[in-house]
């Protein structure tokens, strides 16, 4: 066979071999859109589906301080667990023991009470291997999960927050608790960085997914890891951000959908992203009512600010139903997927383009 015809071959296999989608993220919205993938994973590859597969990779946020992740990160110096955990269980094989055991919560006994059995088995883990990557590979066994997690930094970090009234908040906790607007957030130490298979990952991706879930405390985090947003910016891959569906009280109040893109690229240094996804399903009235007296609004959808931007928009019902606002797992999932399968295309058509 020729050059030609093996490079060819090759570019056969790369279409039909499953979509690479890499979401980065942290919190309730990054398992959310986890929850959703995992169906379509191709290490479930035995459920019928008219889409095609998925090879998945979540990088999370080890920002968090508070509650039992907050505890184990200061009683035994180990990356915080919990937004980890959360990945783990939304992508584990099925809703079996292990999955309820990992998300087990005690609410009693000294020492215990408020622990999460999931986060207690990672820092167990951790202290036997000796390395918290090593921790979650060998935790993601354990529940057979439908693809890979990565801390988005071995290094223990602080998130540092500076408000727009000048003051200057160390730690996630009392990031999110503080009712000033945030103008600028970092991480501290500054020179953190990636793990090795995270800028794999990112390099080889047909999607990238950022967000959603709480801007400044599980987003941005991420991107401020040196080495991340360079490789992001390297990727062939399609750049998507996922806007949330509703403010946070102090920490986006008052932000548009395009601010929530220009503060990914902002704290970036760089332009990251060529798709914004947004929610055009109404939030019931009742439930707005009830995010209202908690501060809480939904986002607003500046379409036309974000396309001024450079950035295509995409426009679909994402609500979960429900007492909580929350995207809808199976509707952001089938987005994603739309996207990964443009992000393919697009980068076939690049290598064909360099192959001629």
């Amino acid at each position: 066979m020729s050059a030609e015809g093996v490079k060819g071959a090759e570019l056969d296999l790369r279409a039909r071999s499953p979509l690479r989608i890499v979401s980065i993220g942290g919190g309730t919205g990054l398992s959310t859109l986890l929850k959703g993938l995992k169906r379509y994973s191709h290490v479930n590859a035995q459920l019928p589906s008219p889409h095609p597969l998925a090879d998945l990779t979540a990088v999370v946020t080890v920002t968090d301080d508070g509650g039992s992740s907050g505890r184990l990160r200061r009683e035994f110096g180990v990356l915080p667990p919990g937004d980890i955990r959360n990945c783990m269980v939304a992508l584990a094989e099925d809703e079996g023991l292990l999955t309820r055991l990992f998300s087990f919560r005690f609410d009693a006994g000294h020492g215990l009470r408020g622990h999460n059995f999931g986060n207690l088995f990672l820092t167990a883990m951790s202290q036997v291997t000796g390395d918290f990557g090593q921790a979650v590979r060998f935790s993601s066994e354990v529940l057979a999960i439908a693809g890979k997690i990565y801390p988005s930094t071995a290094s223990r970090v602080t998130l540092r927050a500076h408000l727009e009234d000048g003051k200057v908040l160390d730690g996630e906790t009392r990031i999110s608790r503080s009712a000033a607007r945030i103008r600028r957030i970092e991480l501290a130490p500054g020179d953190c960085r990636p793990l090795k298979e995270t800028l794999k990952a990112i390099g080889e991706a047909d999607l990238l997914t950022m967000g959603p879930g709480s801007l400044f405390t599980s987003v941005v985090p991420n991107l401020l890891v040196k080495g991340i947003p360079q490789a992001i910016r390297r990727s062939q891959a399609l750049k998507v951000c996922f806007i949330n569906l509703m403010s946070q009280p102090g920490e986006t109040t008052g932000l548009t959908a395009s601010d929530h893109v220009k503060a990914i690229c902002e704290h970036a240094g760089m332009r990251l992203v060529d798709v914004a996804v947004v929610n055009n399903e109404p939030v019931a009235a009742p439930a707005r009512r009830r995010y209202a007296r908690q501060s809480a609004a939904p986002v607003e959808n500046d379409i036309e600010a974000i396309r001024e931007m450079g950035v295509e928009v995409v426009i679909a019902p994402l609500v979960e139903p429900g007492e909580k606002i929350r995207h809808d797992p199976e509707a952001a999932a089938l987005v994603a997927l739309q996207l990964a399968k443009k992000g393919r295309r697009a980068r076939l058509r690049r290598r064909r383009g360099g192959a001629s």
